[in-house]
């Protein structure tokens, strides 16, 4: 997909979500979105498309590191509950307790006993936030083989997106077929009529961006709320040239 037709696209939905937060503010709702799926798939750009143009201090997102020895010592859900918005918020999760179903199970990480166990406590630990109010979305992003190989060998090609390239991205690069077993087992067993999960085809990842988004805005509520009016009067003088004492700006960046 062309660049300018995505960003033709995804402007008014933007707009969407803008108006989506200031409802959110208004009625103190909780929003809660999960992001899932293959690595390089395109999590973060998804998750960028929501939350460009909207306040951070509202709309924040979690993307948690490996657990701590005190974390892992806690209940499973324990550290992604802290996390957890709270009134008039918007909580993106870049990876969630749904590691636990995908790479811990992939990789080794949690023996076969803890992720049975995930797989029977997620739909209650779901139903739990669902009953309380907060508004849930979990999105499951998928990409081919191809294009997923195609994208590592970027990350491992460009300089500036090396850092995506883990070790882990490396050795699960064998275990595709892993992966989707691990998929299909998790969507299985936390599919749910409370907590249904969505699927995303992010072969085009612009497209894809596009899908997810138009799909979050058309599954919430009316979430039409008027900006307050907002009186900007004639400034009443010329306007004022800044001025610096003890200080200076340092000098502009150099440019032909």
């Amino acid at each position: 997909m062309k660049k300018s037709d995505y960003e033709d696209a995804i402007e008014p939905m933007q707009e969407e979500l803008v108006g989506m937060a200031r409802w959110a503010m208004a009625t103190g709702q909780r929003i809660v979105v999960l992001f899932e799926g293959r690595d390089t798939a395109g999590k973060g750009g998804a998750i960028k498309a929501v939350r460009e143009r909207l306040n951070p201090r509202q709309c924040r997102i979690v993307a948690l590191s490996k657990p701590s020895e005190e974390e892992r010592s806690q209940w499973y859900f324990q550290r992604y509950a802290k996390h957890l918005p709270s009134a008039g918020e918007i909580v993106l999760f870049d990876r969630s307790w749904y590691n636990r179903a995908g790479v811990e199970r992939v990789m080794g990480f949690a023996d076969e006993g803890q992720v049975q166990d995930f797989l029977r406590q997620a739909p209650a630990f779901e139903k739990l936030l669902v009953d309380d109010g907060i508004l849930l979305f979990k999105y499951w992003l998928g990409t081919d083989q191809a294009k997923q190989e195609e994208r590592l060998r970027e990350r491992l090609e460009d300089p500036l997106k090396r850092w995506k390239l883990s070790p882990i991205d490396l050795a699960a690069r064998g275990k595709y077929d892993d992966y989707t077993r691990a998929r299909e087992d998790m969507l299985a067993a936390t599919h749910t009529e409370w907590a249904p999960w969505t699927l995303v085809d992010f072969n085009d990842q612009k497209l894809g961006r596009l899908t997810l988004v138009r799909n979050l805005l058309d599954r919430l509520p009316d979430t039409r709320v008027e900006p307050p009016s907002i009186d900007f009067p004639d400034l009443g003088h010329d306007p004022v040239e800044e001025t610096y004492g003890s200080l200076k700006p340092i000098a502009d960046y150099p440019v032909d």
